[in-house]
């Protein structure tokens, strides 16, 4: 049984393969969905295309979310190229690399309002277009990370941004719920993707968490995916406002040390 026969899906934010949101587009498609793709400068648009052909997709889009009119216009294209769409995936996020680096203090003012922007409030403007397009209702997804709840190294101003972006998503649940519209985060554990790439000691962080985790290892792309197929699809209909974890179960963890280096 296909889950999304029918339905129609915009997606932000894929840069290559190895996107968390490339992930999700192949779970998608996978059960039945028609695919729409956006990325995000046009160095991307050769690196996004092979996986738009992949799956038969045929609204590729370029889309800078820091700009009302570029929003504004991509959704005007969907609603002519669809009609109607049933969801929409938020995978975007980032932050100046220098903002990476260092101590959190140091954030300058611009670093702090460009991670903001792109990371949080971008979510809130696709929401607002992507809700015309939901006469009918449903799903709203994006994607976040442990460092909005927990301190961790060199994550910065980016956990900020995704503690504004997680508190976004409870709120535009309040807001889109009485149109039937459903809105979710996937916090997903550390993954190997090109946003990834900006964060110092990445490397390190991907052992540090698969020798901790209590499944004892990190998850990939299609374990997101996965979830994100069930976030939008109606098995799980009555789920609106949570921040669902994928991690290996890092998350429920209080001590640094797996349990077996306790004694």
């Amino acid at each position: 049984m296909k889950l999304l026969e029918g339905k129609k899906a915009l997606i932000f934010g894929i840069a290559n393969k190895n996107s968390i949101a490339w992930g999700i587009a192949q779970a998608l498609h996978e059960h039945g969905a028609e695919i729409g793709l956006s990325y995000a400068i046009p160095q991307l648009e050769k690196r996004v295309s092979p996986l738009a052909e992949q799956l038969g997709v045929t609204f590729v889009e370029m889309c800078d979310v820091s700009s009302d009119e570029q929003i504004e216009a991509t959704f005007a294209k969907a609603a002519e190229h669809f009609g109607e769409i049933d969801i929409l995936v938020h995978a975007i996020g980032f932050a100046p690399r220098e903002e990476l680096d260092g101590r959190y203090v140091d954030t300058s003012r611009e670093g702090f309002k460009i991670a903001l922007d792109i990371s949080a409030y971008s979510f809130v403007a696709l929401s607002r277009e992507a809700a015309k397009l939901m006469p009918n209702g449903g799903s709203i997804l994006t994607l976040t990370y442990y460092g909005a709840e927990k301190v961790v190294p060199h994550y910065n101003v980016m956990g900020v941004a995704k503690a504004a972006l997680e508190a976004s998503t409870r709120y535009l649940a309040a807001d889109l719920g009485p149109d039937g519209i459903r809105v979710n985060a996937i916090s997903a554990g550390p993954i190997k993707t090109l946003a990834a790439a900006g964060i110092a000691g990445f490397r390190k962080m991907l052992t540090y968490t698969a020798d901790r985790t209590p499944l004892r290892r990190n998850v990939d792309q299609d374990e997101v995916g996965q979830t994100a197929l069930w976030l939008c699809s109606d098995l799980s209909s009555g789920v609106t406002g949570e921040i669902v974890h994928v991690d290996a179960g890092y998350n429920i963890l209080g001590m640094s040390e797996p349990p077996e280096k306790w004694e």
